[in-house]
């Protein structure tokens, strides 16, 4: 499907920034500040505050074949298909998952 978002643009209110992007869409968590929507293909679109978890521009190139996202108070943990999980947004909110990577496949 499609997706309409409305509210502050400050917390994902606007998204036209990524309007072009959102078909398909099969799912979509929200943060406090951001959204991330998983499309059919397997990809993701994320807008909203870059405090929330709504810049995904650090892992994108590695968000492929996600099948489940999870949000924190501001960041998203996603499941990939071959069970690794990916994370992103802000670090002391889950999103850098760097000391523990090894342990998430």
């Amino acid at each position: 499907g499609s997706v309409v978002t409305w509210g502050a643009p400050g917390f994902g209110g606007d998204s036209l920034a990524v309007q072009v992007k959102l078909r398909n869409v099969q799912q979509i968590q929200a943060s406090p500040g951001a959204f991330a929507a998983i499309l059919d293909n397997g990809s993701v679109v994320t807008w909203g505050s870059q405090d929330f978890g709504g810049d995904s521009s650090a892992v994108q190139e590695q968000l492929r074949n996600v099948q489940q996202i999870q949000a924190t108070l501001g960041a998203f943990a996603a499941i990939l298909q071959d069970g690794s999980v990916l994370t992103w947004g802000k670090a002391a909110e889950g999103g850098d998952s760097s000391e523990v990577q090894s342990l998430l496949r």
